[in-house]
């Protein structure tokens, strides 16, 4: 643990200009005494460690004592700093952050400034628009539980909004676009599942743990295009055509997809795209957002299903605005009451 300890110090000494022994007992977990003795030992090991006083003081190596980068070129050691960089913002991971320590460690001060500014040329960030600490917490404890093979329990809604309590075997997570999912056995439903994790509720990993089953892989799984039905999810082609102001959105998300068939632009700015979609029900509220900026034109049963869902957004606000306005007209109807009354 020691011997763990003082190596870990020194790649991190070795990738920071000076750092103090409080910063070193705080991230290592021990006391001031046991920072300074380290120190001393790493001295003794003959690691050039220089030790300054006062404020702004701290421990630092002397320069141009580092550790030989093998075989690695300065490319790929910025490629590894890019990507490490990525996967740590989204896993907040300690071992990944004394990855990167290591990696700085390799370096000269002059190299580590061209890795700095190389690195920021690039960024990979896996979490969503505004936040995603709420899947850090879940990814930490399905990566603990996968670990050891602990079984979770967690309530899940469905795409269809219905609501199941659930027992899983966790095998692994994936993380897709910036979607987190777990593949895993459902005991529940006695069959492999992928969960998206956003739709988790009361995630908790007990104390049972489980037996590993052969394990089918995630590839089928996560095969959501191609004919007929592709990891257990039906797909259908689709045809329809985006007016000018939906145009973005739809090249945003058709653009990406090996599914598309056809992409053709329209007189007038508009957009006509054919692409094997899954027949899930989240497709006809998707399509609905686009509100008149787009039409099915193939298969009828979408568009028919479009059509009706339109109809009862229209009922639902009709019988909304009828209600306001009767609430309105009691309103004007007690203030007139107490009018006269006056």
């Amino acid at each position: 643990m020691k011997l763990d300890r003082l190596l870990a110090i020194t790649m991190l000494m070795l990738g920071r200009k000076r750092i103090g022994a409080k910063e070193l007992a705080e991230r290592f977990e021990v006391s001031l005494r046991t920072v300074y003795r380290d120190m001393e030992t790493l001295s003794l090991a003959g690691i050039p460690i220089v030790s300054y006083a006062g404020e702004g003081g701290g421990y630092e190596i002397m320069e141009g004592y580092r550790l030989e980068r093998q075989f690695l070129t300065m490319e790929e050691l910025q490629a590894l700093v890019v990507a490490l960089k990525g996967i740590s913002s989204t896993l907040e991971d300690r071992d990944i952050s004394r990855l990167l320590d290591k990696v700085g460690a390799m370096l000269s001060s002059a190299d580590r400034e061209r890795i700095g500014g190389a690195s920021e040329e690039m960024v990979i960030d896996f979490n969503p628009w505004g936040g995603g600490a709420r899947e850090k917490d879940k990814v930490a404890t399905l990566r603990q539980a996968i670990r050891e093979r602990r079984v979770v329990r967690f309530a899940y809604t469905d795409a269809g909004g219905q609501r199941t309590e659930r027992s899983c075997e966790p095998y692994r997570l994936v993380l897709k676009g910036y979607v987190w999912y777990m593949h895993g056995f459902c005991r529940t439903r006695q069959d492999w599942r992928l969960f998206r994790l956003s739709r988790a509720r009361e995630l908790e990993a007990g104390a049972e743990t489980f037996v590993r089953r052969e394990d089918p892989g995630d590839e089928e799984s996560l095969a959501w295009f191609g004919s007929g039905m592709e990891g257990g999810h039906r797909v259908k082609d689709i045809a329809v055509l985006f007016e000018r102001q939906s145009r973005t959105r739809a090249e945003d998300y058709f653009g990406t997809l090996d599914s598309v068939i056809r992409m053709e632009e329209r007189p007038g700015g508009a957009l006509l795209v054919e692409s094997r979609q899954p027949d899930e029900p989240w497709l006809v509220a998707w399509l609905l957002g686009f509100g008149t900026g787009a039409r099915v034109l193939s298969p009828p049963e979408l568009a028919e299903a479009v059509r009706a869902e339109a109809e009862a957004v229209a009922r639902l606000y009709g019988v909304a605005g009828e209600r306001e306005q009767a609430a309105a007209d009691r309103q004007l109807s007690a203030e007139a009451g107490y009018a006269r009354r006056g």
